[in-house]
């Protein structure tokens, strides 16, 4: 073991416990350190048992244990306990020291602690990862941000344990981990990641629902469609594992159906939509999964609802093959739906704090290792590669040709929902957004004419130039003064 290590991880909880150990079989030396240090004994003594980790029982031995510039990720809960452990260590820190951030904070955090603590000399960064335990252990999606000064410092270790796609070659070099942007761009694209992670799972499960209580399909004739679709363009990590949880047995039941359907959250999500309506960015799909989990919380209520509510009978009298493959193009269209909001809200991030991102770098970061890693991540960094400034994702020749293919098997599977009142907010808010984006002539007119007539708030005219703003005298009461034009 060197007499230093390379850098030091703070929290034994899941995530870093193994980045420790991932860091360690890369060949670094790393100091373990958590508030209680009986946990750092445990750890010694057991998976870090003779490898190249040492441990720390106070902040001063845990510094003094390491080379310069020190590195110190904290895994630990974020937004208070972040800024506490930072207050910790500040007064033991040197300038250059490097301070990074791998839990799942707000950016708006991450871009104020990059201000502070360069004030002060310390290089801050803060890193999404994704790829829960299995991943932290065998190669995530690292997503830094922060200080620029740190990111030589800390890129041989981050691309290291990262997870790799293959090169030109069919090699596994290419690392899931590149320099995202200043302040908090790591951890707005971890949290945009996790905003289509939210809306990639809703639409797995309206799936799932409409083949259960639709066409009464059980489990395993369930699982056997998704074993078909992890050949197809869905192939992703979320869908290889509904296969494996809708296989999975308990007493000789499905396992999945004796789980309550009442879903948690950590906030992630909610963190995106609020984001995209501070932004303006029509967040609609992400949004509708972030509710359809509040909605799963009211279990009791849905329950006396099922009751006293009336709503048609189930009834399906088609072709069940030629449904299931019109729910494939529906999930693949929501699909191309759900990162091309994501992509959307990035791109008005950078903008807003000109932040200067790599769409198709960022694509790749969530290629392996990440939750949302899918096939068609690759034709994502195709498309923002050919058309750096690409608008929107289904502009590009690839997914427009997609969503041409997707919108016919799409829409029959919406109308069969509805008719028989299968919620599906999710697929059904992502073709609501197809629609209104390639519609040229949208109701706006006549909601600016309202928003006129009651506020004078004042509206722009198709046959005048762009820019120039007019108020109508609606009612004959009301006179020429209109109100402050704006835009949120």
């Amino acid at each position: 073991m060197k007499a230093q290590s390379d850098i030091a991880v703070v929290g034994l909880a899941v995530m870093g416990e193994n980045l420790i150990l991932n860091m360690a079989s890369k060949g670094f030396t790393v100091t373990a350190y958590n508030r209680s240090y009986h946990k750092v004994e445990s750890f010694l003594a057991g998976r870090a048992k003779d490898k190249s980790i040492r441990g720390a029982d106070s902040i001063e031995s845990l510094l003094a244990s390491l080379s310069s510039p020190r590195k110190i990720m904290l895994m630990v809960k974020s937004g208070k306990p972040v800024d506490d452990f930072i207050e910790q260590l500040l007064p033991h820190l040197d300038k250059g020291d490097i301070v990074i951030d791998g839990g799942n904070s707000q950016f708006e955090d991450s871009n104020r602690r990059t201000a502070s603590l360069g004030e002060k000399g310390i290089l801050y960064v803060g890193a999404g990862v994704s790829g829960g335990e299995e991943g932290a252990l065998l190669g995530p999606s690292i997503m830094p941000g922060g200080n620029p000064d740190a990111w030589p410092h800390v890129k041989p270790i981050f691309q290291a344990i990262s997870a790799k796609v293959k090169d030109e070659n069919g090699e596994l070099t290419v690392p899931c981990c590149d320099w995202v942007g200043e302040a908090g761009a790591g951890h707005f694209v971890k949290m945009v990641h996790n905003g289509i992670e939210y809306g990639d799972m809703q639409i797995i499960c309206e799936g799932y629902l409409i083949m259960r209580d639709l066409l009464g399909m059980s489990a395993d004739e369930i699982q056997a469609v998704f074993e078909q679709w992890k050949q197809t363009e869905l192939s992703s990590y979320l869908i290889d594992i509904t296969a494996d949880i809708l296989a999975y047995k308990e007493d000789g039941e499905a396992l999945v159906e004796k789980i309550l359907d009442t879903a948690g959250q950590k906030g992630t999500g909610k963190w995106t939509g609020v984001t995209a309506l501070h932004l303006g960015v029509p967040l609609t799909l992400i949004g509708e999964a972030v509710f359809a989990r509040c909605l799963s919380a009211l279990k009791d209520q849905r329950v006396a609802a099922a009751s006293a509510i009336s709503g048609p009978a189930k009834t399906f009298s088609g072709d069940k093959a030629v449904f299931i493959e019109d729910l494939k193009h529906a999930l693949l269209g929501a699909k191309i739906v759900s990162y091309a909001q994501g992509f959307a809200l990035i791109q008005e991030a950078a903008s807003e704090y000109s932040w200067k991102l790599d769409y198709g770098s960022i694509a790749m970061m969530w290629r392996e290792g990440c939750i949302i890693r899918s096939v068609f991540l690759d034709n994502i960094k195709q498309a923002y590669d050919k058309h750096p400034d690409l608008d929107n994702l289904m502009l590009d020749s690839y997914f427009n040709d997609m969503l041409a293919k997707s919108q016919t098997g799409w829409r029959n599977v919406i109308a069969a929902a509805t008719l028989n009142g299968v919620a599906m907010p999710c697929i059904s808010a992502a073709l609501s957004y197809f629609d209104g984006y390639r519609t040229a002539d949208l109701p706006a007119n006549l909601l600016q004419a309202q928003r006129d007539y009651f506020g004078a708030h004042t509206y722009e005219r198709k046959d005048k130039p762009r820019g120039e703003f007019f108020h109508t005298n609606w009612t004959g009461r009301g006179g020429n003064t209109s109100s402050t034009t704006y835009d949120v």
